[in-house]
């Protein structure tokens, strides 16, 4: 398993600093232009937190479903990895999970915990580019 993830996202003029990590079966340096697009996006359009959608605007891998990364608190890794903390600021580390569009929509509506919930009922196959959808 290969772990990428943003180095400097949470520039200090942002009250929301953040760090987020994506997890992939593959070595796939498009990976690292996804994180840099979701960096320049919170640091300069809409600060980002658990939670909230993002439009990759393409699948995350070639042939993928998921063309949305859904910002979820890093469960695989514990809560000593939700708060890093520097100094006298915190920074929070969010796992980005690759997620369709149809999840994006149920999330939308039902709410982040019902789509977890989801996730939980169907194990949830996070590595796997060609994933059917949970919903």
């Amino acid at each position: 398993m290969w772990t990428y993830a943003t180095c400097g996202m949470s520039a200090e003029h942002l009250d929301s600093l953040l760090e987020v990590h994506l997890l992939s079966a593959n070595q796939d340096l498009n990976l690292v232009d996804l994180l840099t697009a979701v960096a320049h996006y919170h640091q300069t359009e809409h600060a980002l937190g658990v939670g909230h959608t993002v439009n990759f605007g393409i699948p995350w891998q070639p042939g993928a479903r998921c063309s949305y990364g859904l910002l979820s608190l890093p469960y695989l890794d514990g809560p000593t990895l939700e708060t890093l903390h520097i100094g006298g600021r915190h920074v929070s580390c969010s796992w980005l999970v690759p997620i369709t569009k149809a999840e994006r929509d149920f999330k939308q509506e039902a709410g982040l915990e019902a789509l977890e919930e989801l996730f939980d009922q169907q194990p949830l196959d996070y590595l796997a580019p060609l994933r059917p959808s949970v919903v």
